[in-house]
């Protein structure tokens, strides 16, 4: 059976305050508007994630609540990983090779420059800098995690949030 992966950078974050880590950064109204936007076309697209990975950064866990909200999918099921927060793409790669076999379809919440340099990576496909928001949705003609490498991926759509609207 092949595997399918979904890449979504964290919404637009706000700007640091001066008393706060960038851990702790929140979505901003615009953020959620266009997390909440991806989660519908994802939807619609009837994408059903079997896990929901995200990073436990305030502004990666809050995506990943947006879009499982649009996706009716139980939000007590998003699994923090802490790896994700600050990756490398080896770090990246080396979780997604982690994940467990039953799980065919996987939704993974993460920053920049790691998450859009693993999408480029595993499916040589020019993607750029992913924007806030927005989504790789990757598919593999592979039975197993630990086989996606470099170019394995096909790239099936990248969604830049900016090109939502509200209704799709």
């Amino acid at each position: 059976m092949s595997k399918y992966l979904i890449l979504i950078r964290h919404g637009e974050a706000a700007e640091r305050e001066s008393d706060q880590t960038d851990f702790d950064r929140f979505l901003t109204g615009n953020g959620v508007q266009a997390v909440s936007n991806l989660g519908r076309h994802l939807s619609n697209k009837n994408t059903q994630p079997d896990i929901i990975i995200t990073s436990p950064a305030v502004r990666a866990f809050g995506t990943a609540q947006l879009v499982a909200e649009q996706l009716n999918y139980d939000s007590a099921r998003i699994h923090n990983n802490e790896e994700i927060y600050e990756a490398s793409v080896r770090t990246l790669l080396q979780v997604v090779n982690q994940l467990k076999e039953e799980w065919n379809s996987v939704l993974l919440v993460g920053h920049n420059p790691s998450i859009s340099y693993l999408a480029e990576y595993i499916t040589e496909a020019e993607i750029g800098d992913m924007s806030p928001g927005s989504a790789a949705q990757i598919s593999f003609e592979l039975d197993k995690w630990p086989q996606i490498s470099a170019g394995t991926g096909t790239l099936l759509e990248y969604t830049p949030a900016s090109k939502l609207t509200e209704g799709e």
